[in-house]
């Protein structure tokens, strides 16, 4: 694999990550660091596609909410109402969790429906991938 389709592959992968998709890309990226790619590079790609991603489903919970009763929409009502009162109660630092793998894409989307200001949202959100991100890396070298 050529070092340029592994960091566009690690992008692509973490960019789908991020969205309401199910994917992962913490094997993809431990495989990379394994294979001698610059581990700061990964970790700048890595988030730099994840982040991206929850962009997408900010951006979709900001603009998509007149289309709540569609039978296609990702959230059921009560789902949403339950997701609003939990962002309610703890507010936009649980942004820095939005790379849990579960509630993680949902918790961007209901950002988006909060109407989070977008600056914010990016930065909480891309510390928290961030931090993510180095653990995998951290994880992956030899001690």
């Amino acid at each position: 694999m050529g070092e340029a389709t592994g960091y566009l592959g690690l992008f692509t992968s973490s960019f789908l990550a991020a969205t309401l998709l199910p994917f992962y890309s913490e094997v993809l990226l431990a495989g990379l660091v394994k294979a001698g790619f610059d581990t700061l590079a990964l970790l700048l790609v890595a988030t730099a596609g994840n982040t991206l991603g929850a962009a997408a489903n900010w951006v979709l919970g900001r603009y998509c909410e007149h289309y709540k009763d569609r039978r296609w929409f990702p959230f059921k009502e009560k789902s949403l109402g339950h997701a609003q009162r939990w962002f309610n109660r703890f507010g936009v630092w649980s942004l820095l969790l939005a790379w849990l793998p579960i509630g993680g894409d949902a918790l961007t989307f209901v950002a988006g429906l909060m109407r989070v200001p977008f600056l914010l949202f990016f930065l909480l959100t891309g510390i928290g991938k961030a931090a993510r991100y180095a653990v995998v890396i951290l994880a992956m070298q030899p001690f």
